[in-house]
């Protein structure tokens, strides 16, 4: 049997854009992003964003709770988009009409014109499936981000990043999109998490 598949190497894919989509090794040392999945949202001379795609709050969280003009507006989830500063809202969404939306490909987009989005709630149109929203972000220095990947911290998915406006793929997301790219990611997907305990 050929050992190396078992080795853990980033596709290393350059150059890094927004839009990307980075899976955490099986390796990846930090806690706070062990198996999940990050969607670029941008990536320019001044560092990286990015939101978590896959993990939920412990408890329930809606924007209901922390946008006073929804409190009586339908239950919206919101999700944890990562540990930094964790007070502010981000949106994905497939609404390419909304002023302020920054592209990200594939018909998705990031932020916008929130006064509209409140508006566009109220009045009863479809949320699910077409707006995703987020409490902070993963952040990266510049540079930071291409060092990361290097060090195989970070593989580069090739999903379809729509997908991530969709509710049920956030249990196996992680597993998921390691499957979808093929020979050897896919063998990394059943790598244990916690490999001590088998």
């Amino acid at each position: 049997m050929d050992m190396s598949i078992f080795h853990v190497e980033s596709n290393k894919t350059f150059p890094v854009h927004a839009g990307n989509i980075l899976i955490a090794s099986p390796l990846l040392p930090d806690y706070r992003f062990a198996r999940t999945v990050i969607l670029l949202v941008a990536h320019d001379s001044e560092g990286s964003v990015g939101l978590v795609v896959n993990k939920r709050f412990y408890t329930t969280y809606t924007l209901n709770m922390i946008v006073p003009e929804l409190k009586y507006g339908p239950q919206v989830p919101v999700y944890p988009g990562g540990p930094m500063d964790k007070d502010n809202l981000f949106f994905i969404h497939s609404l390419s009409f909304l002023d302020g939306a920054v592209p990200l490909g594939h018909g998705l987009y990031v932020n916008g014109d929130f006064e509209f989005i409140k508006d566009y709630i109220m009045a009863g149109n479809p949320v699910e499936g077409r707006i995703r929203f987020f409490t902070g972000y993963a952040g990266w220095t510049y540079g930071q981000l291409e060092q990361e990947i290097e060090e195989n911290s970070w593989i580069i998915g090739n999903s379809n990043p729509m997908t991530f406006l969709r509710g049920q793929f956030k249990h196996h997301c992680w597993k998921n999109c390691l499957e979808n790219m093929g020979s050897p990611y896919n063998i990394w997907a059943t790598y244990p998490q916690f490999p001590s305990l088998n």
